[in-house]
This record gives C-alpha cells, structure tokens and sequence, in this order.
C-alpha cells in the first residue's frame, strides 16, 4: 500500500522498509503492519489532539512528572510550544509504560522506540501467524474463561506495583494469542500514587473485564479484586507476588453519634455568642 505521510519519514531513514496494510484506526491512533528488514512490525500513528476523539484528557494526564521546568511551565500556561510539548509527553506516555510493565512481568507488546509521533512495536500474533484477535472477538469456556481472568487480574495488580492504573482497560484493549491475554493501548496510563481518579479508575478497569469474562463464568461478579489490590496498594502492603483472593470485607466504623450531636451544638452555640456580640457592639457604636 502507499505509505502514510506519517511513516515516510522512518522509511527514509530506513526504520521501517515496507508498509503492507492498515491494521485498524481507533479513537487515538492508526496502526499499520510494516516490515522492518525480516521482521513484521506494528506502526501506530498517533492522531493530532483535535482529531482525536479520547475525552478527559486531562484526567489522565493528571500527576504526570515532566522534569523540565520550561516544558511544565508551558504546559501549564497552554501556549503553542506547551501544546507540542502536551502532545509529546501524551505520546511517550506509552513507550514509557510498555517498557516499565514489561519489566514488571506485565504481557505488553514488546515496544522497540517512538519516533516523530510513531510507535513500533510488537505485532502480536495467533499459533498460526495471523493478527491476534482481540478479546472481544474471543469465546471461552468456563474454565478458561476463569483461567484467563486470573491472568488479568494479576497483570492489574503487577500494573499497579509498578505505579500504574491503565485507566481504560476493557475487552477492546486486550488481545488473545497462544499464550493468553496481551495488554495492549496505554497512552492514557496514570499515575497510580500521583492521580486523585487512580482508585475509580482502577476498579473500571476490573469491573470491565470481569463482567466481560463473566459471561462465561457468571460466578467472576462475586470477585472484589479492585478493592482488595487498592486496600493492599494504601497500606504499602501490595507486591508483586502477593496472592489475591478476589474476596474484601469492608470494615465499617459505626458514627458516635452523641459526639457529633455535640459539635454540631457547640458550633451552633459559638455562632449564637458571635451574632450577639455583634449586636452589642452594634447598640454601644
């Protein structure tokens, strides 16, 4: 096919040798099949921000830590060269997390560098070679589909080890192969420690693939995987191989009731002595 704009520049500078087709186009991205030398490739090009149709953005960007100054001052103040700079940091967002969760033990296609605003990696493949489907597209028995929801389940809380909720997570961003689930799609990858929406995020990434596996196994919807890994992640207690249950028991502390009667009622008596020395000193002006 005829190479897109976007990837003639790793062409030229013989990254990338042969564009052979147009593997899908998404809300933020297009992704190629190429050939690299003997090898096949995917090539994901990242759409400009105004053509992309990802929402809340800035949510996900939330904690993010740029370590050039000038860069994070022009962020902030959103002038031409900080919405460059916004763009590119989006962008390596998930070079940066398919590195760091690889190491974490995590199944992400395995990524070989950005360059202008396009990512090579992996492209991940069925026993026979072909495109892996995604999950989406994939039917399961009960029993696998409980085997491969325990695989996730210790990808997410491996992702949150690491500091990172994937914070889009569904059966549209995973893929099957042989071996099982890959993770794929994770520009919008937060901070887990850093974003204040981390936990909400978290558990619609879980409840999302349990309700998709628990089509096959209704019994993953009594699972609570979310709320023990969060539990286990604020006491400092989460590791990488620390065994999950899938069980939590809330622990709920019952109000003083009397105590709260009581401030309610000193705060109600402080405003009464306010309003009359008030009108005191209003009488005595």
């Amino acid at each position: 096919m005829k190479t897109p704009k976007r990837i003639q520049p790793l062409v030229d500078e013989g990254l990338v040798d042969e564009v052979i087709s147009q593997l899908m186009s998404g809300k933020e991205a297009t992704v190629y099949v190429v050939r690299c030398g003997e090898d096949i490739r995917c090539a994901k090009v990242y759409k400009e921000a105004e053509k992309r149709s990802f929402k809340q953005a800035v949510v996900y960007q939330e904690g993010r830590k740029v370590r050039n100054s000038r860069r994070a001052r022009a962020m902030e103040k959103g002038s031409k060269f900080g919405r460059e700079q916004m763009e590119e940091a989006w962008q390596s967002a998930e070079v940066d997390a398919l590195f760091r969760l690889a190491d974490a033990g995590v199944r992400v296609p395995t990524p070989f560098g950005c360059f202008d605003g396009v990512l090579l990696m992996e492209l991940v493949t069925d026993s026979e070679g072909h495109v892996a489907p995604r999950l989406n597209d994939v039917s399961f028995s009960a029993e696998q589909a409980i085997h491969d929801h325990g695989l996730v389940m210790i990808y997410v809380k491996r992702m949150l080890c690491a500091g990172l909720v994937h914070g889009d997570l569904s059966e549209f961003n995973v893929l099957v192969d042989a071996n099982g689930p890959v993770i794929i799609d994770l520009p919008q990858a937060v901070d887990a420690a850093a974003n204040n929406h981390a936990k909400w995020m978290l558990e619609r990434d879980v409840n999302n693939m349990t309700q998709y596996y628990a089509q096959y196994a209704p019994e993953l919807l009594k699972t609570q995987y979310a709320k023990e890994m969060w539990a286990l992640f604020e006491a400092g207690q989460l590791k990488a191989d620390t065994p999950l249950t899938g069980k939590f028991t809330e622990v709920l502390v019952d109000a003083d009731v009397n105590s709260v009667l009581d401030e309610i009622q000193a705060a109600y008596d402080e405003a009464q002595e306010r309003k009359l020395r008030l009108q005191e000193a209003n009488e005595n002006y």
